[in-house]
C-alpha cells in the first residue's frame, strides 16, 4: 500500500508559496522600474526644455550658438530628432529624442528651427539610468532575502498539517497490518478538511472492525455449533457396515466435513488472536523430519545444517503439514522438505501457485480446484496465521525451473544467537 509522503506536500507548498512571493515581487518590481523610468525621463525632458529655453533666448538676444548648444544644419541633426522637428508646426514647439544606444548613450536631446538651423541641447541621462539599475538589483537582493525568510517560514508553518498527515499515514499502515483499534482522532479545535478526512476514516476503520468481527463471530458460531451434530454423525458413520460403498463414500464426506469444521474453527481462533504459544528449545531439522515422517506426503527431506530454535513446535508442525499437504494435493510429485538453518521450504514439481494467490497470499475458500485438485483454500490459510502467532515469516513463490515453493523463516533462538 502507498501512501503520500507529507514532507513533499511540506516543501510542495513552500515551493509553492515562494513562487507566489516570486510573481508578487515580479509584478511589484516591474511597476516600480517602469515608474522609476518614466519618472526619471520626464525629469530629464525638463532639464532639456529649460537649458533649451535659455539656450533659445541667448541666442535670440546675441545671435550666436550658446555654450551650452549646438547649432547644426538640417543635415548634421540625428535622424531621430529630425523626424521630430519634421513634424513641428511652429508656435514654440520643440523636438525631444532620448537616445539610449550607442555610441551615444543616455542623452535626452531637445531641438528647435531656428532660421534654416537648428538650436539643439542635450544632457546627460547617466544619473538616472544608474539610479535605475540600483533600484532592480536593489529589488533582487530584497526578494532574495524575502525568500530566504518566506521559504523556511512556510515549512514551518505546514508543520502541524505535516504531522497529522503523517500519523494519519502510519494510523492507516497500523489498520492495513491488522491493528483495528487504531483510529486517527482529531484532538484539539481545528475544523478543518484533514479532521474532516480523519474522522471518516475512524468511522470507516469502525465500520469494518464492526463488519469483520460480526463475520468471525458467525464463523466461530457456525463451526461450534456444527461440532455437536458432527460428532454424532461420526459416531453414526462408524456403525455403518465396513463393506458397504455407500457407506464408505458418507464416512468420507463426514471426515472432509470434521475437517473442514476443525479449521474453520481454527482460523476463528487465529483471527480473534485467541492462540497462546508455548516456546521450547527443539533441534529443527529432527522437529521436521519427525512431522514429515508421521504425516507422509513428501518424497524427500534433506536437513542441511538446521538449528535449534526456540518455538513452538505444535504450531511448526501444524504448517509444515498444511504445506506438504497443498504440495501433494496441488502439485505434482516429488515434493521435496529442506531444512537449512532457520528455514523451511517445501517444494513440489507441478504448475506452481496460481498468479493471485502470488500476489494478494491466501485466500480462504479460493482454491484452483479445477486445475491443481481439491480443497477449501484453508491450508494455507492457517499456515499464514499461525507463522505470524509464530513470529516466523511464510513466503510463497514459484520455482525457476518450475513448480511452488513455500518457506518458513523462523527467528532463532536469542540465547544460542551469538553462540
Amino acid at each position: 500500500m502507498g501512501f503520500l509522503d507529507p514532507r513533499a506536500l511540506r516543501w510542495k507548498i513552500a515551493a509553492l508559496t515562494a513562487a507566489a512571493c516570486c510573481a508578487v515581487a515580479a509584478v511589484v518590481g516591474l511597476l516600480v522600474h517602469q515608474s522609476t523610468r518614466e519618472h526619471g525621463q520626464r525629469a530629464g525632458r525638463d532639464r532639456a526644455v529649460t537649458q533649451l529655453h535659455v539656450a533659445e533666448q541667448e541666442y535670440a538676444r546675441t545671435g550666436e550658438r550658446p555654450a551650452t548648444a549646438d547649432l547644426m544644419t538640417r543635415d548634421e541633426v540625428p535622424e531621430p530628432l529630425a523626424r521630430d522637428l519634421a513634424g513641428l508646426s511652429g508656435n514654440g514647439e520643440y523636438a525631444l529624442w532620448y537616445d539610449e544606444k550607442p555610441p551615444n548613450w543616455y542623452w535626452m536631446w531637445a531641438a528647435v528651427p531656428v532660421g534654416d538651423r537648428v538650436l539643439a541641447v542635450r544632457t546627460d541621462m547617466s544619473a538616472e539610468v544608474r539610479s535605475l539599475q540600483l533600484l532592480d538589483r536593489s529589488i533582487v537582493k530584497s526578494v532574495l532575502a524575502a525568500l530566504a525568510v518566506v521559504v523556511p517560514l512556510a515549512a514551518l508553518a505546514t508543520e502541524p498539517i505535516n504531522r497529522r498527515l503523517r500519523h494519519g499515514a502510519r494510523t492507516a499502515r497500523r489498520i492495513a497490518d491488522g491493528d483495528l483499534d487504531a483510529r486517527i482522532g482529531h484532538p484539539g479545535r481545528a475544523r478543518d478538511e484533514i479532521t474532516e478526512m480523519s474522522a471518516a476514516m475512524d468511522v470507516m476503520a469502525a465500520a469494518l472492525q464492526r463488519r469483520l468481527e460480526s463475520e468471525r463471530r458467525f464463523t466461530a458460531d457456525v463451526a461450534h455449533e456444527l461440532r455437536t451434530p458432527l460428532m454424532g454423525l461420526v459416531t453414526a458413520a462408524g456403525l455403518l457396515p465396513e463393506d458397504d460403498e455407500a457407506a464408505d463414500l458418507v464416512r468420507t464426506e463426514v471426515g472432509t466435513l470434521r475437517g473442514l469444521t476443525e479449521d474453520l474453527l481454527e482460523i476463528s481462533r487465529l483471527d480473534a488472536g485467541a492462540e497462546q504459544v508455548r516456546l521450547d528449545e527443539v533441534p529443527l531439522g529432527e522437529l521436521v523430519a519427525d512431522v514429515v515422517r508421521r504425516g507422509g506426503g513428501a518424497d524427500e527431506v534433506r536437513v542441511e545444517g538446521a538449528d535449534v530454535v526456540r518455538t513452538d513446535p505444535r504450531r511448526v508442525e501444524r504448517i509444515v503439514t498444511n504445506l506438504v499437504t497443498n504440495a501433494h494435493r496441488h502439485g505434482a510429485p516429488p515434493v521435496q522438505v529442506t531444512v537449512t538453518g532457520t528455514r523451511i521450504a517445501v517444494r513440489d514439481h507441478g504448475a506452481g501457485f496460481p498468479a493471485d494467490l502470488l500476489a494478494h497470499g491466501p485466500q480462504r475458500f479460493r482454491t484452483e480446484a479445477a486445475e491443481r485438485g481439491r480443497g477449501h483454500g484453508l491450508g494455507l490459510t492457517i499456515a499464514l496465521g499461525q507463522a505470524s502467532v509464530l513470529g516466523a515469516r511464510l513466503t510463497f513463490a514459484d520455482a525457476p525451473d518450475g513448480g511452488a515453493v513455500a518457506t518458513l523463516r523462523l527467528a532463532p533462538s536469542p540465547e544460542l544467537e551469538g553462540q
